[in-house]
């Protein structure tokens, strides 16, 4: 049985262990790759999954098409006078007041009509490409992954540390998110309770060079780890407080909220942590028959704002709002028609909701436009790829480069400012990369080289960190525009290298990263 079977099998993720998915391991580097900007170090982000695909034209409602939306959804529809208006053309559900409430406080955004490209109306696969921010099929790492992996590229046999001896990032429940899945194992923590983690037992074991003997010193590594982070989970939890008086002890989202709270003000340095709310699958009694402003979606969206109005309360009176930012999504949203069981089916794009005293714009994208005729299963149209999203948090929230961040997504990335209101942010990226990339980045066999030709001589070498020719990929004649050269490198030893580019019109290099 390999190592990674065996992990596997143990289920350790369900008690707090990183799970980690691939035997895979870097060259000892002595400092970060892409080092971490000062002012972004102590920043957060809180990701919220609103599970199941949310109905966004019952959460936000375009009203230059309500009429229109009625016609639509007739036996669901809120009615126009119970509505809360934000802005002269969008309302909220009746429900949401706590998120009303703090948009008009400039504490909330809405980023309208995010989706994917030919959205896949599957819960597994949409899921699937939502955590890991790719549409290749057989991608293996979570977006947030790939950006800890950059920064932190002996994870997790080096972790925790003296320098580092929190957990990068926390799943509240039983299970590590796939958002934060890198090349060797998961960088987040799981966390039910911070005032009860779990205290596994831990022995000595010596490894003999037998098969038994390997893999129980590898259990004992990741039992020590697990310990260690839930030591600082709880350190931080006792020695934080809560100070919102909004916080509902019968609302699990408050409650988790809540401890988040608890745990950032005691100290922890995590910088995610990523929460999981259920039931937004409203194929069928959407709404209540006898009042539509009521119902199963009524309940979770009452949950979803109720909470998140307490937490950005608490941080308010914690002094922390200016290190705190969060986020919702959804899988997909659903189709514009209503169907016959008072329900919903799977659509396409929806609304995703940002939140904290950091904003950029409070409203991006046009509001969806409903026709008086819609197509069978129509969905609302994709207008903000939700890569972008992840992009410009990382650029804006954690200061990430534009350099660094291309890599990590398989499309040519678009920047937007939604959480630039406490940060200088980064100075754009010069042109001098000619939009050069790489991808994926980091890579185990095979990689892809995008870059811009004026017709003209272009010669491809991979160097290692002392210069040397180690590959060279291409040579020849490019016509003018964009091109993509595929890169071979399974031969090569796992590390960091340089791709150079040639070329008559100038010299461009970029980062490459080799994975075992």
């Amino acid at each position: 049985m390999r190592r990674r079977d065996f992990v596997k099998n143990i289920s350790l993720a369900s008690i707090g262990a990183p799970f980690l998915l691939n035997d895979l391991k870097f060259q000892t580097i002595g400092k970060p790759l892409f080092p971490i900007q000062k002012s972004a170090e102590d920043k957060v982000l809180v990701i919220i999954r609103l599970g199941g695909g949310n109905d966004g034209l019952n959460t936000l409602f375009p009203m230059n098409s309500y009429d229109n939306l009625v016609n639509h959804r007739s036996n669901i529809i809120v009615p126009e006078n119970q509505l809360l208006a934000i802005t002269n053309s969008l309302s909220l559900h009746p429900v949401m007041t706590g998120m009303r409430n703090m948009f008009n406080d400039g504490k909330l955004g809405i980023i309208q009509n995010v989706g994917y490209p030919e959205q896949n109306r599957s819960h597994f696969r949409s899921s699937d490409i939502w955590d890991k921010g790719l549409m290749e099929p057989s991608a293996t790492t979570g977006w947030m992954g790939r950006n800890l992996d950059n920064s932190y590229p002996n994870f997790p046999e080096d972790y925790p540390n003296s320098s580092q001896p929190d957990p990068f990032a926390i799943s509240m429940g039983n299970e590590v998110s796939a958002t934060c899945q890198g090349l060797m194992g998961n960088f987040s923590h799981t966390v039910n309770d911070p005032f009860a983690t779990f205290n596994l037992s831990e022995s000595s074991v010596l490894n003999d060079g037998t098969y038994y003997g390997s893999h129980m010193e590898y259990l004992s590594t990741i039992i020590a780890q697990t310990n260690a982070y839930g030591s600082q989970v709880n350190d931080a939890a006792n020695n934080g407080s809560t100070l919102s008086s909004k916080y509902d002890s019968n609302n699990s989202l408050a409650v988790q909220l809540r401890y988040i709270a608890q745990m950032i003000s005691g100290g922890l340095q995590t910088k995610v942590y990523i929460l999981n709310v259920t039931g937004f699958d409203t194929h069928d009694s959407q709404v209540s028959s006898t009042d539509k402003s009521q119902g199963i979606h009524t309940d979770l969206l009452k949950k979803v704002s109720d909470a998140i109005a307490a937490f950005q309360d608490d941080l308010s009176l914690l002094n922390l709002e200016q290190r705190v930012a969060g986020m919702t999504y959804s899988e997909f949203g659903r189709q514009i028609a209503s169907n016959a069981s008072l329900g919903t089916d799977h659509g396409d794009a929806a609304p995703l909701f940002l939140f904290g005293s950091c904003l950029g714009d409070l409203v991006t994208g046009y509001d969806p436009v409903i026709g008086s005729q819609v197509q069978d299963q129509e969905g609302v149209a994709m207008e903000i790829d939700f890569r972008d999203v992840y992009a410009s948090i990382l650029k804006n929230w954690f200061e990430v480069s534009e350099e660094d961040i291309q890599p990590m997504f398989e499309h040519q990335v678009t920047y937007y400012q939604f959480l630039a209101g406490c940060t200088s942010g980064l100075k754009e990226e010069s042109e001098s990369k000619n939009n050069l990339m790489v991808y994926p980045n980091p890579a185990i066999s095979s990689a892809k080289l995008r870059l811009n030709s004026e017709n003209e001589w272009i010669r491809v070498e991979i160097l290692d960190l002392n210069g040397a020719i180690v590959q060279v990929v291409f040579e020849g004649n490019l016509s003018r525009g964009e091109h993509t050269i595929p890169m071979e490198i399974h031969d090569l030893s796992f590390g960091q290298y340089i791709v150079k580019v040639n070329k008559q019109s100038g010299l461009d290099t970029i980062k490459l990263i080799k994975a075992k």
